[in-house]
């Protein structure tokens, strides 16, 4: 079988399934379409897999080149002769396959497009509802998204649900933890880790407002913001001209996008992961910190209520709310001697639930139920 994968750009993420596909008897051609600003994967296309060279994917896409683009894909299209495209986000990538007629289409939600960009606009939701009706299986990696879907007219029998899963092997936790200090001790330093893209939808201003207060209650805090983004001028002008601690021991560090084979390092150095997410489905950079044995806090957002229970893998705090993170911020430096036993319980989940060998196959499964029941 031909697969055509077709996505808005190469992140981790595809990397995960085209590595996946890869391994599969099936030929896979990939499709991107576009080039973001900033560099979200360091590792290569898997070799096995074959890019599609067209008119996308060399900067970001813009509204005016719409009709170019589709143009070029029903081009795209006749000449790989694909048996199944699978696509996603929603209305950026499965959109035009479904303008061009093409089936069968597996459309793969990536939350956003259902959790926040299908209600931008009456626009967006015709866009969602024609994506869907004319989608013969769409995937999605949570409950959340999967009720979005059926809102959206499409039928719960042709809806696979899934979490995408990590490799445990990468991400586990370290060989111990550090003993905990008496209160009598003078305070060990307490790292909070942020992964996140510096976008507005992962509400980083959130996390650094909320750690400059905390901050001031609890001076042995320190920060880890890996990453970059739009929002890097905002963040700086958050956390000001004031320095935080010392040179040779800063309170916030940023050591700017980390590769891949480095990420498990930051994850296993760091007491608590933090996200302050506004949209989420299952998010992969939040089971990366549990099995790698890290209690976390998060927003209380649907996505994370399907991963987190307050007080057994880490906390949630309302989606938003500045004191209330700085809040549990402090709370959980208060309470550090329980964070090995919730790191326990982190991992524990993501072996029950986060596997991606085990979880893999279900994509498989939508293949076959895609060529087994057309539209």
């Amino acid at each position: 079988m031909h697969i055509l994968y077709f996505t808005r750009d190469y992140t981790s993420h595809d990397h995960r399934f085209l590595s996946a596909l890869a391994g599969t008897e099936h030929q896979v051609s990939y499709l991107r379409l576009e080039r973001s600003q900033h560099q979200v994967e360091d590792r290569s296309l898997p070799s096995a897999i074959e890019q599609v060279q067209w008119q996308g994917g060399k900067a970001p896409v813009r509204l005016k080149d719409g009709l170019r683009l589709l143009l070029d894909l029903k081009r795209v299209i006749r000449q790989v002769k694909p048996d199944i495209i699978l696509a996603g986000p929603l209305q950026r990538t499965a959109f035009p396959v479904a303008l061009a007629g093409y089936q069968p289409l597996i459309s793969m939600s990536w939350g956003y497009d259902l959790i926040q960009d299908a209600n931008r606009s009456a626009w967006w939701r015709w866009a969602t509802r024609y994506t869907l009706k004319r989608s013969t299986v769409m995937v999605g990696d949570c409950s959340t998204i999967r009720s979005l879907a059926v809102s959206f007219g499409m039928p719960t029998e042709r809806i696979v649900t899934f979490p995408w899963g990590i490799d445990l092997k990468h991400f586990s936790p370290p060989d111990h933890f550090p003993p905990v200090r008496s209160p009598a001790a003078s305070p060990a330093p307490f790292t909070i880790l942020s992964t996140r893209s510096w976008e507005p939808i992962y509400g980083v201003d959130l996390i650094a407002r909320a750690f400059v207060q905390a901050a001031a209650q609890r001076p042995e805090l320190r920060l880890v913001m890996l990453g970059n983004g739009s929002q890097a001028g905002k963040l700086r002008q958050i956390f000001g001209e004031r320095r935080f601690g010392q040179d040779d021991q800063p309170t916030v560090i940023f050591p700017g996008q980390v590769k891949y084979a480095d990420l498990p390092r930051f994850y296993r150095q760091a007491d608590i992961y933090v996200s302050a997410s506004h949209s989420d489905g299952t998010s992969i950079s939040l089971l990366e910190a549990m099995a790698c044995g890290m209690p976390v806090l998060v927003s209380d957002i649907p996505g994370n209520r399907e991963w987190v229970s307050q007080g057994q893998q880490g906390w949630l705090f309302p989606d938003g709310d500045v004191k209330a993170l700085a809040d549990a911020i402090v709370q959980a430096v208060d309470q550090r001697t329980l964070l090995p036993e919730m790191g326990q319980a982190a991992r524990q989940l993501t072996e029950q639930r986060a596997n991606w060998d085990k979880n893999f196959p279900h994509l498989l499964q939508a293949f076959e139920l895609a060529l087994s029941h057309p539209l």
